[in-house]
């Protein structure tokens, strides 16, 4: 039997980071003496690397100042999740989900803009890691919507294109899906509009989890 693949985002997909994620920006940019982003700009970039999310937040400050934010930001987030302030709690019926799919024989990975020590710790906390046989992160390949996660993760399942899939919720993760040429589907409960996903190519957005399973099944 052929190995069928379902990749998954972590931040607006699996679980919802948004709080910790606002949290630590506005932490961040009060480090280095600027202004933060509104929070609803904040959430159109989740998703991408800290780097490229920075340049988008902030494209008016010098290098060194985005560099100093993103050091900020990820003392600001690690700070959080060490003195048990940072909550990721998972979109309800996501775990019965996953633990479904895991059990029909679907290979489940994760390709996230996270870093890989906030992922662990993130799937750690809800009892996910075993689920998931490959697991991508920004800090070891190129931003979203760059296909090398998707690419690295076909290779150490085994998968084909064919039966891959992308499960995002914003139009990084779709644009990604459809740079590896896998099929991207869509969530409704994250950080971009069903709209948005659809015109960046999803195939369908789901607006439940008993929508998305059938759609991942296919």
């Amino acid at each position: 039997m052929s190995v069928r693949l379902a990749v998954f985002d972590c931040d607006g997909t699996l679980s919802d980071g948004q709080a910790g994620v606002v949290n630590a920006m506005n932490a961040a940019f009060a480090e280095v003496g600027a202004p933060a982003p509104h929070h609803s700009q904040v959430r159109r970039i989740v998703g991408l690397s800290l780097p490229q999310a920075i340049r988008r937040l902030s494209p008016e400050l010098p290098d060194e100042q985005q560099f100093a934010v993103v050091q900020a930001y990820k003392t600001a987030f690690r700070s959080a999740r060490e003195n048990g302030t940072l909550r990721e709690p998972l979109f309800e019926g996501m775990a019965e989900m996953l633990q479904r799919l895991h059990g029909r024989g679907w290979t489940l990975g994760v390709a996230t803009g996270k870093s890989g020590r906030g992922l662990a710790s993130t799937l750690a906390m809800h009892g996910l890691t075993q689920f998931f046989a490959t697991t991508h992160t920004a800090d070891r390949h190129p931003s979203k919507p760059h296909p090398a996660m998707l690419h690295a993760a076909m290779d150490d399942a085994m998968a084909e294109p064919e039966a891959t899939c992308m499960i995002g919720d914003t139009v990084f993760d779709i644009e990604m899906a459809v740079a590896a040429n896998v099929r991207p589907i869509g969530v409704s409960w994250g950080y971009h509009e069903p709209d948005e996903l659809l015109a960046a190519g999803a195939v369908a957005v789901a607006e439940t989890m008993a929508e998305l399973e059938k759609l991942i099944d296919g």
